[in-house]
């Protein structure tokens, strides 16, 4: 296998079919778990967890929540496609269909319907407006891709070792807010970052052939040839 000076895009890790599909399944039984049983046996964790957060929507935390919330609901797709587009730019147009078929067509085609076969209640009285369907965590789910695909089509090795760290404390703000705002279940939110991260690594296996061509070309400086 040659060795490329500029490896980037990312090649994804030697397991991340097996891992990623295995936490697919995970979150598939739980949400079949959550449609046979309106009460499974972790309700009791997230009741307790969402009792400590009683009032706390109306203490000063509630503006970085509700940043978070818009940041991870419809407006969240900004940046994902300004990013498709910058790609396109500099004819990275295989990084492009990577981020966009993670970003935007994983959410229709996988979060929405786990949400419809789970058919979870939301928390009582949300703080922000929500629909039908509690598990799992688009917000989250959405969050965990973004940064999944930033680290494998813009850092190099050496800059994605501190993009992780990041991106992992923009992941738990925004399980934080799904959950300080009790427009979702702390299991919900954990679901998410599951469903988030199998996913990822799954598109990021099935894409691999087209970003190691692109890698090749980016490291020969024949990208546009």
């Amino acid at each position: 296998m040659a060795t490329y000076r500029h490896p980037l895009p990312a090649a994804p890790p030697r397991h991340a079919l097996v891992c990623g599909v295995g936490l697919l399944l995970v979150s598939l039984l739980v949400a079949l778990w959550l449609r046979v049983s309106p009460r499974p046996a972790f309700q009791s964790l997230d009741d307790q967890w969402a009792a400590s957060l009683d009032g706390s929507s109306a203490g000063g935390g509630e503006g970085w929540a509700i940043v978070l919330d818009r940041l991870g609901g419809p407006f969240g797709l900004v940046l994902p496609l300004a990013l498709v587009g910058c790609l396109c730019v500099y004819g990275r147009w295989r990084s492009a269909l990577f981020v966009l078929t993670a970003a935007v067509g994983a959410n229709v085609l996988v979060v929405l319907p786990l949400k419809q076969l789970a058919d979870r209640p939301r928390p009582p009285h949300p703080s922000v407006l929500v629909n039908d369907g509690s598990y799992p965590s688009g917000q989250v789910f959405s969050a965990v891709i973004l940064v999944l695909v930033v680290a494998v089509v813009v850092f190099p090795p050496r800059a994605r070792r501190w993009w992780w760290p990041v991106g992992a404390a923009y992941v738990l703000a925004m399980m934080g807010s799904r959950t300080w705002l009790h427009a979702q279940w702390l299991s919900d939110t954990c679901a998410g970052v599951l469903l988030g991260i199998g996913t990822g690594l799954v598109l990021w296996r099935a894409f691999a052939p087209l970003l190691r061509t692109e890698a090749e070309l980016m490291a020969s400086d024949s990208l546009w040839l």
